[in-house]
């Protein structure tokens, strides 16, 4: 039996993202599974396994690579945007606008299942565009460089390399 080349996952997940907005498109509250798609990429950082998610299972990214592929202009990301700084902007406007809007719609809506889900379904959405328009510019997973959950899990890695680093026991040669 011949062994399948490829990605594993990345060769066909981006089918969870085009259902998830066709999904949202039928029904608003199915947007709330966008929790879904923040919040995996933080589990498996938090489970020391860094980025696994972007480079195995990211929807997002294997709808970028499979289909930007053509039509991208093929372009390098500015080496600025690749930046820690950029990286860190970038993340912080995502987490305050996300914040502002999810914030905003609770207070005047109330704190309903539907508004949750619209703000989720909405942020995913934004993004996703952007990640298009880049990945058409630039290399059709330029998105990836720059991602903020991606940056987020990097950073979420840092911090636990940094404390087992600190937390080392170091035992004193007992040869004299």
């Amino acid at each position: 039996m011949k062994k399948e080349t490829g990605k594993g996952h990345q060769r066909w997940s981006y089918i969870i993202i085009i259902s998830f907005f066709i999904l949202g498109i039928i029904d608003m509250r199915f947007g709330i599974l966008g929790i879904v798609c923040m919040g995996a990429p933080i589990y498996h950082a938090i489970r020391g396994r860094g980025k696994i998610h972007c480079s195995k299972y990211c929807p997002r990214g294997s709808f970028l690579g499979k289909f930007l592929r053509r039509i991208s202009l093929g372009h390098t990301l500015p080496k600025w945007l690749r930046t820690n700084k950029a990286k860190n902007i970038i993340l912080s406007i995502m987490l305050s606008v996300f914040s502002i809007v999810l914030t905003y719609a609770i207070v005047n809506h109330g704190f309903h299942f539907l508004v949750i889900a619209k703000v989720f379904y909405r942020f995913m959405l934004m993004s996703f565009i952007v990640g298009i328009v880049i990945g058409i510019v630039f290399k059709p997973r330029s998105w990836c460089q720059i991602c903020p959950m991606g940056h987020g899990c990097t950073l979420i890695k840092n911090s636990q390399d940094a404390k087992s680093k600190n937390n080392t026991v170091k035992i004193p040669d007992m040869q004299n």
